[in-house]
């Protein structure tokens, strides 16, 4: 942010510079080229100055945008560093209860039940990182959407 203030901050006092050349320089020429220099000179600033503010905005988008992505990315690893911890403890109950089984046909109920199981589990797991991952692409966005819908309504001003 402090290197995009200096260097709006050099580039304004390059405009200044401008102005100052173009007004000493107006005012040998006659009215009409005075009048057309300073028109074009109020022109130039105008144009710096949405230029500067549309730099400013665009600026501001990125990052809030890195701090959502960033907030949102993280919750989203927790998540599934949470997730992967419970299937991994699941995991290791479900073969201390099969080294326990007492034939082969318990072996395979618990196998089944613990399939079943672990496919409701993960299957819940997975929408949940979708839906975090989802959300956190449409927040990553939302500074740019709203930029771009503020810059379309300044132009049809």
């Amino acid at each position: 942010m402090a290197t995009t203030q200096k260097t709006a901050s050099k580039a304004e006092e390059m405009v200044d510079d401008a102005a100052a050349a173009a007004r000493e320089a107006s005012e040998a020429a006659p009215a009409a080229v005075r009048e057309l220099a300073d028109k074009t000179l109020r022109q130039a600033k105008d144009g710096y100055a949405r230029l500067k503010s549309v730099a400013e905005e665009t600026s501001d988008a990125l990052e809030d945008a890195y701090a959502t992505t960033s907030k949102s990315y993280k919750e989203l690893g927790r998540k599934s560093v949470e997730a992967t911890r419970s299937n991994v403890n699941a995991h290791f109950d479900f073969l201390q209860a099969l080294l326990g089984a007492k034939s082969v046909s318990q072996a395979v109920e618990l196998q089944a039940s613990y399939t079943r199981q672990q496919f409701d589990v993960m299957t819940g797991q997975l929408r949940e990182l979708s839906s975090l991952a989802q959300k956190a692409t449409a927040e990553s966005a939302k500074p740019f959407r709203d930029l771009a819908s503020r810059s379309l309504r300044q132009t049809q001003i």
